[in-house]
């Protein structure tokens, strides 16, 4: 194998499939990346056997051909040549050679075809296997409104992931982690045999929330066990997540008694700062809602309290909850809007932050002594 290319584009693939390298694998193939040169490009891959990306960019080819050499090695290699343009130049005996300005290097690469297989994304669709498309720009935004409540418990991993739901022509994505729940959906058009419910793991949120454009569709398709997504010269193949997502639905409170409405960042500047003399033990905000003021206060013994009062919509009774800061600020830095409405029941019902997009929030309060 032998071909010409640019240091920027090929630093720019090498950096699109770097996450998933298994790091502490006992697979010596999974630290290498697979290159295969064909026609005027060169496709690489990763693989950690639960997530796959495969990506390409342009070459000069003057002989096809296929290796695989250390992810990690070839990455600092590749970032610090000096110049644009290499060689990159693979012997009988898996020596790949680089060559760049001054500059030699030679690694030693493991056969192409120990490598695992990332399957190919289908060229079409069927009625029962439809491709679903939607805008790259789309996918992303309902990632981020709700991706920060996965939960990172691994003795729970239905939870270690995002429910995605095709049902009556809406992709719906959910996320909870037991205290909290966040849910965002978008009309999508696909028939109704291709309606489905799956977990997709954490790990391919976080590479599509990474590697998705602001232009331009992804496309998805549902394997057996795996899920694929294609965009520009890529694709993204994950295993579901296995097991039963809870009801999310059930969480959901009934409707709301009292409804506050907020500036969102005047409202997470104060829970912020008011968060500082918040105790690690009880790591809580106390919000008290009285006639177009809110107060939000922290009080640990021995450290100090804090309290600041920003003006709020809200004519009803007055009534004292208690939060997690951090939950309380995860959904208000993660959505657009300029102000957002806090709906209760009572002060032990969840709470649910909602703003004028198909999004909630269902945020527990905690118990206040």
């Amino acid at each position: 194998m032998k071909l010409i290319l640019q240091k920027q584009k090929f630093l720019g693939a090498l950096a699109a499939v770097q996450n998933v390298v298994g790091t502490r694998t006992p697979i010596g193939i999974l630290n290498n990346l697979l290159l295969k040169a064909d026609k005027n490009q060169l496709m690489i891959s990763a693989t950690d056997l639960d997530i796959g990306i495969r990506t390409a960019c342009e070459a000069g080819v003057e002989k096809e051909g296929a290796v695989t050499l250390p992810a990690k090695r070839l990455f600092s290699i590749i970032r610090e040549l000096p110049s644009e343009e290499l060689t990159l130049d693979v012997d009988g005996k898996l020596g790949a050679t680089m060559r760049c300005g001054s500059a030699f290097f030679k690694i030693m690469g493991m056969p192409s075809d120990e490598f695992p297989a990332i399957p190919e994304f289908p060229s079409k669709g069927g009625e029962k296997n439809p491709i679903y498309k939607i805008e790259q720009k789309g996918l992303k935004e309902l990632m981020k409104r709700v991706s920060y409540a996965m939960s990172a418990d691994e003795k729970r991993y239905v939870l270690n992931g995002l429910l995605i739901c095709l049902k009556e022509g809406k992709l719906t994505v959910v996320a909870t982690d037991g205290r909290r729940l966040a849910l965002a959906d978008q009309e999508l058009d696909f028939p109704k045999s291709g309606e489905r419910e799956f977990i997709l793991p954490a790990k391919a949120v976080h590479e599509l929330q990474r590697l998705l454009g602001d232009k331009d569709d992804v496309s998805f398709a549902i394997l057996e066990n795996q899920i694929l997504f294609s965009f520009g010269h890529t694709v993204i193949a994950a295993k579901m997540v296995e097991g039963n997502y809870p009801n999310y639905r059930q969480v959901i409170p009934a409707e709301a008694k009292e409804r506050v409405t907020l500036e969102r960042e005047l409202f997470l500047n104060s829970v912020r700062r008011v968060a500082l003399l918040s105790s690690e033990k009880t790591n809580s905000v106390k919000l008290t809602f009285g006639k177009h003021n809110l107060e939000i206060a922290a009080n640990t013994p021995d450290v100090g309290e804090a309290h600041e009062s920003i003006p709020v919509q809200y004519k009803g009774k007055e009534f004292t909850m208690a939060f997690n800061p951090e939950f309380l600020a995860d959904p208000l830095k993660n959505i657009d809007s300029d102000t957002i409405h806090f709906d209760f029941i009572d002060e032990l019902s969840p709470g649910v932050i909602r703003y004028n997009k198909p999004f909630l929030y269902v945020i527990m309060p905690m118990r206040t002594a």
